[in-house]
């Protein structure tokens, strides 16, 4: 990696968390230049603008929680205990630092569904990659007979993500995880329902 590159995913590495944290619209260039240690000429030297910060910012914070779920779920040879691991996660969501700040789609999907076209343009695929992702999973255990047959794949998938997202929103903003422990319980019974 190049020095350049190497400064490039600095300023990504320490700006992340603030964009997440804050939203788009209240990160200032003073707080870039305050996590970083640089100057502003010196991050526009790497990007070309703020709008370029905060898409690499949130490919970043995203890639972080996929990485994460990913290592878990590799970890679970039959589909319905990957699924598991979704509640799993959540219902510790508070605690882990990679969440601290709230999740980048849900937070970044609140902001910019109106405002900032190219940040709602992320937060679409990343919906749509977790989306398919869940829907993958259910197939692949409908074809091994783990998974009900009966089990409409596509619905499913729009009912966690919704449970998901809906009890995080609710936690970060109460600060209290009764609700993540309450939705997580429902969701790991409709996840078992599944099983054939």
């Amino acid at each position: 990696m190049s020095k350049a590159e190497r400064t490039k995913q600095f300023i990504i590495e320490k700006t992340a968390p603030i964009f997440n944290a804050k939203g788009y619209a209240g990160t200032s260039m003073y707080d870039l230049t305050e996590a970083t240690g640089l100057t502003k000429g010196s991050i526009y030297g790497n990007f070309e603008n703020k709008d370029d910060v905060a898409l690499a910012a949130f490919d970043h914070n995203y890639s972080l929680i996929v990485e994460y779920l990913r290592k878990q779920i590799e970890l679970c040879p039959n589909m319905v205990d990957r699924l598991l691991v979704y509640p799993k996660t959540y219902r510790h969501f508070l605690e882990l630092p990679i969440l601290k700040a709230g999740c980048p789609i849900l937070n970044t999907s609140t902001e910019a569904d109106d405002t900032h076209p190219l940040l709602r343009k992320k937060a679409i695929a990343a919906l749509g990659f977790w989306k398919m992702a869940i829907e993958k999973s259910i197939t692949t255990g409908i074809e091994r007979n783990e998974i009900k047959a009966s089990t409409d794949a596509t619905a499913f998938s729009f009912l966690l993500m919704a449970l998901i997202e809906g009890a995080v929103m609710q936690a970060k903003v109460t600060g209290s995880s009764e609700v993540l422990h309450v939705t997580m319980d429902y969701l790991e019974r409709m996840i078992n329902d599944l099983r054939t």
